[in-house]
């Protein structure tokens, strides 16, 4: 073989194998590279679905944590209150008003005319029965009609409290009218309320009676002591 033929020779093998190289190359990548990304979008996948299986699971146990809790909680909350209920129903049996301050609603009224000093009402309470209660040394809160003409304090000062129940009865007495002049408001009833902040005011039957700056007294055990003055002392 001569030079030219060797030369032409040897250019064919180099390119053979340098197309041989470049084959095998490309395809050593690709192989790679295909390999590579398939591996990766399954291995992506896998945890995917491993983190969502995970996360589902959670939440089943937290919900299911969470409904027994509420139930047991509910449960246990519904037997406290149940219980509370039961016992304020049992401890609210007890007879109203026993052993505290009188209310109107716990005393029985009555009241009548009295000649002494010039004519007054003489008021009289007692509890209810099953009832025992203190009534406070202040000034009854008497009224009569529905303009609300409030008697006044016929004593200087308080007295006693007083505890009533069963036959004890407490007095006061009611000077109707204590103007001299001609005039006045014709009532036949009064209200009576202990205190004036009372909310079960008593209306209490007097008969025919003349108001005009009425005066009161407090609230006494023997009725000698409930008798009011004709006010000109004030």
């Amino acid at each position: 073989m001569n030079r030219t033929s060797t030369a032409r020779a040897r250019r064919v093998a180099l390119a053979a194998a340098a197309g041989a190289v470049l084959a095998a190359t490309v395809t050593a990548c690709g192989s790679a590279d295909g390999g590579g990304s398939a591996a990766s979008g399954d291995s992506a996948a896998s945890a995917k679905a491993t983190a969502e299986a995970s996360s589902g699971a959670s939440q089943d146990s937290s919900g299911s944590g969470k409904a027994a809790g509420s139930s047991s909680s509910g449960g246990a909350a519904g037997k406290d209150q149940a219980s509370s209920s039961g016992a304020g129903s049992a401890s609210g049996g007890g007879k109203k008003g026993y052993g505290q301050a009188c209310g109107a609603d716990d005393l029985k009224f009555s009241a009548r005319s009295e000649s002494q000093a010039g004519g007054y009402i003489q008021l009289s309470a007692r509890a209810k029965p099953g009832v025992t209660c203190t009534l406070p040394g202040e000034l009854p809160s008497i009224s009569f009609g529905s303009h609300g003409i409030e008697a006044g304090n016929a004593e200087q000062s308080v007295g006693p409290a007083i505890k009533l129940s069963g036959a004890t009865t407490a007095y006061a007495g009611i000077n109707p009218k204590t103007t001299k002049a001609d005039g006045g408001v014709e009532f036949t009833f009064l209200i009576a309320a202990i205190g004036a902040s009372d909310p079960n005011p008593a209306s209490v039957p007097t008969g025919s009676v003349t108001v005009d700056k009425p005066l009161v007294t407090n609230w006494h055990t023997a009725p000698a002591d409930a008798v009011p003055g004709d006010g000109t002392d004030r």
